[in-house]
């Protein structure tokens, strides 16, 4: 269950820039417990920006990003161990199996996760038997990216940020995906994701953002 003590993600006349292009400005809003944003735009219009600069990764030249009233750089590490982060990149480690890069994830976030836990993140995303035991360097694209979003079976953080995370999978795995970001909507976490698609999404409380428009 999420703590719902004052969960809130304020972003207050942003600005981004890139390369010399600018690719938004003057960009506001607000996310408070239990709401989803989902975040979309073509290709270049700065969604992936936009997750890397809500977590930290990028400055802003103009505006702030605050998260329960505070700036994220004063915040600092504090406001990644309430972040869970899944980038366009699976970020794994080739040499080292599903069920390792699991618990290894896990681990990185201050959560215990044994086998069976990481074998049951694992089923969720249709990855089982053999599989969990294959160096994730010989995976399919599809089979590493349900690696990394196993991470939210078992993600305890209240803040997702989710880059593209229905791609390269098919329905099924679509589904399950949903229905992971739902159910910790419903439970009182905050979600932004990107994506190019059109998906179901379980929750109520949805809302969106078109950059570039």
């Amino acid at each position: 269950m999420i703590s719902l003590i004052f969960l809130m993600l304020d972003v207050f006349g942003l600005e981004c820039i890139r390369g010399g292009h600018r690719l938004f400005r003057d960009l506001s809003f607000r996310l408070t417990d239990g709401e989803l944003l989902q975040v979309q735009g073509d290709n270049g219009s700065g969604k992936t920006s936009l997750l890397r600069l809500l977590c930290g990764l990028l400055l802003p030249v103009a505006g702030e990003i605050r998260w329960r009233g505070v700036p994220i750089a004063r915040l600092g590490v504090d406001f990644r161990r309430e972040l869970c982060l899944i980038g366009h990149r699976d970020a794994l480690k080739n040499e080292l199996t599903p069920l390792e890069n699991v618990r290894m994830a896990a681990h990185l976030a201050g959560i215990r996760l044994d086998g069976a836990a990481a074998r049951d993140a694992l089923a969720q995303l249709g990855l089982t038997g053999e599989t969990e035991e294959i160096p994730c360097g010989r995976l399919s694209q599809g089979q590493r990216r349900r690696v990394a979003l196993a991470r939210l079976a078992c993600a305890r953080q209240p803040l997702w940020l989710l880059d593209e995370p229905f791609a390269a999978l098919d329905a099924a795995a679509t589904g399950c995906v949903a229905a992971l970001i739902g159910r910790h909507v419903r439970c009182g976490g905050v979600v932004v994701l990107t994506t190019h698609q059109t998906v179901d999404m379980p929750v109520t409380a949805a809302r969106r953002l078109t950059l570039g428009a």
